[in-house]
């Protein structure tokens, strides 16, 4: 299994605050999708600096306080899914993940609280 991606998400109700703010430290917008979740769309920003750092601000309206996690993007879901179950992280939606026809992904929280969004683009 190969590692593609892996950058802090901002998830926040205040995106357009966050957004500034790392502007203002240098980053740029880069790409801007809409993820697909199983609660609806959320907008997202991805944003790059000069140095080659990543980080990514997604909307959510319903938060009260801001979640920063970690973006995951592998070449094999079922194996990163297996090694990240084996050390305890589960699923945080209760269907399991996320299938469309772009990407596989889960919400995954270690015991202690560690939440990795895993992910694997599906290429045609």
């Amino acid at each position: 299994m190969k590692i593609t991606t892996f950058d802090p998400v901002i998830i926040t109700s205040k995106s357009n605050d966050a957004i500034g703010l790392f502007e203002e430290l240098g980053f740029a917008a880069t790409h801007t999708p809409v993820q697909a979740t199983r609660n609806g769309a959320m907008p997202l920003t991805r944003m790059k600096d000069a140095n080659g750092f990543h980080i990514e601000v997604a909307h959510r309206d319903e938060l009260s306080q801001d979640k920063v996690i970690i973006r995951m993007n592998v070449d094999d879901f079922e194996q990163a899914h297996g090694i990240l179950t084996a050390h305890g992280f589960v699923d945080q939606e209760k269907d399991g993940m996320v299938v469309t026809e772009h990407f596989k992904a889960a919400e995954m929280a270690s015991p202690s609280g560690l939440t990795i969004i895993l992910l694997e683009h599906i290429r045609k």
